[in-house]
């Protein structure tokens, strides 16, 4: 009789290959979304120029913008998953902390319950503590890993 043992050593090599694989598909699809998105920024720029109302227009690229940066910071995290065999934390945070920035633009545009605003501005305070917290920690594991 075989071990059990024997097919989890042989299961674990394979399921990598098959995250990895799905990362790197990730990372593709992420790639080709952030290259829209700063093609949808650039077109919004464009816009801005002959846009009437200008506040508007200037709201409409700084949300692509931030779209775009929420991308990029999401992509961060599966390439550094790839450096590092890590899913790192920190740049998911950041991208949660663009997220809520950006619903907070709204807020100046829509009417908004003053409740609604209080929780998403509890939300930015939260995931900023954990940003100061967790990536503390991060860099000091990354920095037993080099020594």
């Amino acid at each position: 009789m075989i071990p059990s043992r024997y097919y989890a050593d042989n299961a674990v090599p394979a399921i990598s290959w098959v995250t990895q694989g799905i990362y790197l598909l990730i990372a593709v699809a992420l790639s080709v979304l952030a290259l829209v998105s700063l093609y949808d920024v650039l077109l919004q720029m464009v816009a801005l120029i002959h846009a009437e109302d200008m506040m508007q227009g200037v709201l409409e690229v700084l949300h692509a913008v931030l779209l775009t940066l929420i991308l990029v910071e999401i992509l961060e995290t599966v390439t550094a998953y790839f450096r590092t065999k890590k899913v790192l934390v920190t740049p998911i945070l950041i991208a949660g902390v663009t997220a809520m920035v950006r619903r907070v633009l709204i807020f100046g545009v829509e009417v908004h319950e003053p409740a609604e605003i209080g929780m998403t501005l509890a939300a930015i305070l939260v995931l900023t503590i954990a940003i100061v917290y967790i990536g503390k920690q991060e860099h000091q594991e990354s920095d037993l890993d080099v020594g």
